[in-house]
């Protein structure tokens, strides 16, 4: 058989070719029951060796589909590490359903740009920060549009919600610290309007009174969240005259910018000071030393959160069962915690 060009091959070309109609060809293409197997598997093999490809403007005109998820992060200008953003990028695009395409925005564009919701998005994922966000999941649910709602939890009950424990996994690895024989310690923060920070924060300050400890109110930073503040935090810790033997930096990529300034500064790690990092980001077992830090299960949450949004989009007029799981971090332990026992 001689291949036309791809541009060429429309339904009615593989119709043709399969003795069938096209209206059957577009059916089974998009799967349907109503086809026997045989017919639909002959279709479709016919469709992948001619190299078919769908015209999707054209599928949304007659499905009702944009075929576009929209996918939301608090902001993306401040607080959302670009390790972060590929992360879900990436998860995300191996995990939708083939056709889909992602339409990545931040919520603070909203009041900049009324128009964002109004385009006809399939679904939405959230990847949301800060109780700010409440305000445009309400909107999302009130246009009865299928939403997930991932990374912080979320007080409503009728949309599914995906999170992770950072309370718990911050008092899990601060107390290792701990048992490595560490008592003064340096905090550099995220984002003080974002829950992550809350809760990171929460957790170390529990550990600490847990144990008996207090903190210098000079080591304590606030960053946000990038390499660069991470930096500028460490470099006003080590010039206060107050050296702590371990700090906890609220997000991996502060932590490096923090490493970094010791290793500017002349100071050696983790022998002067020793650094803990949050996320467990792919780089962080790379660094010199390498990183120990909190495993946030990104991964896991995305697939959660996408194969229920999937679920929403293929069963829209029927009842989803409603997920609310957050779910325990792990600590990673590499290098950057010296043993002062």
């Amino acid at each position: 058989m001689k291949l036309l060009p791809k541009q060429n091959i429309t339904l009615k070309t593989i119709a043709k070719l399969a003795q069938v109609s096209p209206t059957t060809v577009s059916r089974a293409l998009n799967n349907s029951s109503n086809i026997k197997p045989e017919t639909k598997a002959k279709i479709i093999a016919l469709a992948k060796k001619l190299g078919y490809v769908p015209n999707l403007t054209a599928k949304a005109l007659v499905t009702k589909h944009s075929y576009i998820i929209g996918v939301f992060f608090t902001s993306l200008s401040s607080g959302t590490s670009e390790s972060f953003l590929k992360e879900v990028i990436n998860q995300a695009n191996n995990i939708l359903p083939n056709g889909y395409t992602l339409a990545i925005n931040d919520i603070n564009s909203i009041s900049k740009n009324k128009n964002l919701l109004s385009h006809n998005y399939d679904g939405i994922i959230v990847l949301s920060q800060s109780k700010s966000d409440d305000k445009f999941i309400a909107e999302i649910k009130n246009r009865q549009m299928p939403v997930v709602i991932l990374n912080r939890q979320i007080s409503r009950n009728d949309i599914s919600n995906y999170s992770s424990n950072d309370f718990l996994g911050v008092k899990n690895m601060m107390a290792y610290a701990i048992r490595m024989g560490h008592r003064k310690f340096g905090l550099i923060k995220g984002i003080d309007s974002f829950e992550s920070t809350k809760e990171r924060t929460r957790g170390f300050y529990n550990v600490l009174h847990q144990y008996g400890l207090t903190i210098n109110p000079e080591l304590v930073k606030t960053g946000d969240y990038k390499p660069k503040s991470g930096n500028i935090a460490m470099r006003q810790i080590l010039t206060s005259g107050k050296i702590p033997t371990c700090v906890f930096c609220e997000n991996d990529d502060m932590a490096l910018g923090a490493i970094k300034a010791c290793q500017e500064l002349g100071f050696q790690v983790p022998e002067d000071i020793s650094f803990i990092g949050y996320d467990n980001t792919d780089y962080s077992k790379y660094l010199i030393p390498s990183l120990t830090t909190v495993r946030k299960p990104t991964d896991k949450i995305i697939d959660l959160g996408i194969k229920k949004l999937t679920e929403l989009l293929s069963q829209k007029n029927t009842k989803v069962n409603i997920d609310k799981i957050n779910i325990t971090p792990e600590i990673i332990v590499r290098n950057s915690v010296a043993d002062r026992r």
